[in-house]
């Protein structure tokens, strides 16, 4: 994909400060989603978009990210500097601009910018005004300038520093302490993911990833650098590195329809799983929008249309649906739009309509392409179609089994579900429990007011490996939909969640503390991401974390959570402490649970969050698919980490 190059008007006057950043010391989920995880890491994200804005425009190859010794990133471009020329609207340096108000940036000329990665998000001022201390260095014209801020307000002017050949912007700052008070660490696998995947998405572009906290075997800081020549066709390999593909190709295609710079590759798998991945201006569009219908359109339509005409699908008995193309499908597509207008929940969701034609147009021809200099796989693909439309037959029946046996439909709860009284939603909560024996400890434990206990026999079925009428035949998964409520299942999409009829807010996978509960808790939530991926998104999903030991010394009794916990409660209590190391939930008595692991004022819950769809399913995929070689490969490389119990 070729991007205009942008001429030299690109000057302090470029600048456009479009409104003032009172609100976002005061309220920052607003602008950064939270004050957590998310949110922390947000911050990198929103500067170095900044410089992918500049390499899209034809003027930075290379971006470096630095995580400094005191959690401190410093972040660093070869583009052509920030501006800090005089801002005639404003009366200040052009760079003091771009630093102090919301929304202000080149990119908001359409002049300097054909399009920006950072037009959904806040900039630099927001990373500014919650940063304890931010330094931006520029370097343009032959010379280095400097300003330096503290919580968003410039404590110098802009000042010359010297000369020098370099170009581009140096970025440094240290996320407020007042702002973040729960993390201020920043997470180095976070931030590479993000980095790699920026390299994906625009290819040529190096990006350097360090971090100063840490050194590797030979003394050296601990380094990745991602660049990709292929794009998204590497992309593509890289998601689907741990499954078997059904043809060698990756099927792609780059250009401009209608004036829309398009992007996509896609590749069929022996998987049961769709895994469709969207991208705006490198912006993740986990809601989907109109790129991915009509990428969808596209793909039905086109592979239909062969189908058809290829005489494959004449003994078939029953109708092909728009599922059935997609089945055992990973794609990606990535539109760069000059103005995108974003809905949804989390504004993620693309709204602009001429984008779906542009999309639909492009897919059809490609795959048109495709499908006929290609004829052996071709048919390949057909017939992986006509095995999802039969097993999707299957499934039909298998789910409406489990709808009968909902509560809207009457079929009543399952007998093992021990339900709350309370019936309002946003109150109640349910625990999933392994086995029956902890589950009777913990229906004695709960309060009946608002937590129902549902009891899960033994370890449920590995979804990953499983066609979908067997997933739903499956008496534990059918148990779990019906205490939940939900209906599953609409025309365009046989996995769809309805959420409106969700009888608990609060689902919580409780599994004893061992190698057993921890692989019961991966086939949980290995189901929940692929059937029932909202609840994950709209924050419903947690693990509960019940204590590993007791700590005891006469009467005196404190719990411990992990090791070091327990190595201080030793020291603490001194000779004559002994520990009592809990294996399972089964081994404490109901108060002891409830004190521990329920009580919401003493409990710690963690909620299960999808920071990277990408990843996720590739560590999923990884995790719980066919393919050993890659499961072998992460386990050795992580089994020095690994607590195996005896």
């Amino acid at each position: 994909m070729s991007e205009e190059k942008i001429g030299p008007q690109y000057s302090a006057d470029s600048i456009q400060a479009l409104e003032g950043m009172e609100h976002v010391r005061m309220r920052p989920s607003m602008y950064i989603g939270d004050v957590g995880s998310r949110g922390l890491h947000h911050l990198v994200y929103e500067v170095v978009d900044n410089s992918i804005d500049e390499a899209l425009a034809g003027h930075c190859d290379t971006i470096s990210v630095i995580i400094n010794e005191d959690n401190s990133i410093t972040t660093e471009d070869n583009g052509r500097g920030i501006p800090v020329g005089l801002h005639k609207k404003e009366g200040v340096s052009a760079l003091e601009v771009v630093m102090t108000k919301i929304g202000a940036g080149g990119k908001f000329d359409k002049d300097s910018y054909k399009v920006s990665g950072g037009l959904h998000g806040v900039g630099v001022s927001c990373v500014n005004a919650l940063s304890e201390k931010l330094t931006a260095t520029v370097y343009r014209d032959g010379k280095i300038w400097e300003q330096i801020y503290e919580r968003g307000k410039p404590l110098t002017s802009v000042e010359e520093k010297g000369t020098s050949d370099k170009k581009g912007t140096v970025v440094t700052f240290k996320p407020d302490p007042q702002i973040f008070q729960q993390i201020l660490d920043y997470n180095y696998d976070t931030l590479a993911q993000r980095m790699r995947e920026l390299s994906f998405l625009n290819k040529g572009i190096t990006i350097n990833l360090t971090d100063k906290r840490r050194k590797d075997d030979n003394g050296d800081f601990f380094h990745d650098k991602f660049f990709s020549n292929d794009g998204l066709k590497e992309f593509i390999r890289f998601l689907d590195s741990n499954r078997e593909p059904i043809v060698q190709n990756v099927i792609s295609m780059e250009g401009q329809k209608n004036g829309i710079p398009v992007e996509v590759a896609m590749i069929y798998n022996t998987s049961f799983n769709e895994n469709l991945h969207s991208y705006v201006n490198n912006i993740n569009t986990h809601e989907g929008g109109t790129h991915l219908s009509g990428f969808r359109r596209g793909l039905t339509g086109t592979l239909k249309k062969y189908a058809d005409t290829s005489g494959l699908l004449d003994k078939l008995k029953f109708d092909i649906a728009g599922d059935d193309f997609r089945e055992g499908l990973t794609a990606i597509v990535s539109v760069k739009v000059g103005e995108p207008q974003f809905e949804g929940q989390t504004k993620t969701k693309l709204g602009n309509r001429e984008v779906s034609a542009a999309v639909s147009q492009s897919v059809s021809e490609m795959l048109e392409n495709y499908l006929e200099e290609h004829p052996n796989d071709a048919k390949l693909i057909v017939q992986k179609v006509i095995l999802a439309a039969q097993a999707r037959h299957a499934a039909r029946k298998a789910r409406e089994m489990v709808q009968r046996k909902t509560v809207m439909s009457g079929g009543g709860l399952p007998g093992k579900l021990s339900d709350c009284s309370e019936q309002d939603p946003a109150i109640c909560e349910v625990f999933l429990v392994e086995g029956d024996s902890a589950g009777g400890t913990a229906k004695q434990g709960r309060d009946r007011n608002f937590q129902a206990i549902l009891p899960l026999r033994g370890k449920i079925l590995n979804v990953e490996k499983a066609m979908q009428h067997k997933v739903f035949e499956n008496e534990e998964i059918r148990n779990i939909y019906t205490a939940l409520g939900v209906t599953i299942g609409t025309e365009e999409d046989s996995k769809a969640l309805n959420l409106e009829k969700l009888r608990y807010h609060k689902i919580v996978i409780m599994c004893d503390a061992d190698v057993d509960g921890s692989h019961i808790s991966t086939l949980i939530l290995t189901f929940f991401f692929r059937y029932m991926r909202e609840l994950i998104e709209s924050g419903y999903v947690y693990i509960a974390t019940p204590p590993l030991y007791l700590v005891k010394k006469g009467a005196k009794k404190v719990y411990a959570w992990d090791d070091d916990q327990r190595d201080l409660l030793q020291q603490e209590f001194g000779t004559g402490s002994s520990v009592q190391r809990y294996k399972g939930l089964g081994e404490m008595n109901a108060e002891q649970l409830w004190d521990t692991t329920m009580n919401p004022e003493m409990r710690t819950l963690r909620r299960v969050t999808i920071e990277n769809g990408g990843e996720a399913d590739r560590i999923f995929s990884m995790l719980m698919g066919d393919e050993v070689p890659p499961r072998r490969e992460f386990i050795e490389r992580n089994a020095i980490y690994a607590n195996i119990d005896a």
